[in-house]
């Protein structure tokens, strides 16, 4: 069960993370208002805490977490931007996720 629990606060970290992104994106890119940068700090500084709240190392949490937010963003191409991934796209992504997988669930000798 742990490991679910780990998945699930992966996944939504990382659409933390990309709302951050994305919300400057569409200011600077598509002319959209100035004031969706509020909403990107508060999404930003959710997603850190997020990574806090992982009871391992940093650095393997940021290596695995990396895995899901590969995973997480060709979601996000599909159903926000509407882009259909490619299949290239999903593979990638669950190359991605089984490296997350080995990271985070390996037996660990230290």
């Amino acid at each position: 069960m742990p490991e679910l629990k780990t998945i699930a606060l992966f996944f939504i970290t990382a659409v933390a993370e990309i709302v951050g992104c994305y919300l400057p994106y569409l200011w600077l890119r598509e002319g959209k208002g100035i004031w969706l940068l509020i909403p990107a700090a508060f999404s930003l500084a959710l997603f850190a805490w997020l990574l806090s709240l992982h009871p391992t190392a940093a650095g393997r949490v940021y290596a695995a977490y990396g895995g899901v937010y590969i995973f997480v963003a060709i979601l996000w191409l599909w159903f926000v931007e509407g882009i259909r991934p490619t299949v290239w796209d999903i593979a990638g992504a669950l190359v991605a996720l089984t490296g997350m997988a080995i990271i985070m669930f390996a037996p660990k000798n230290a």
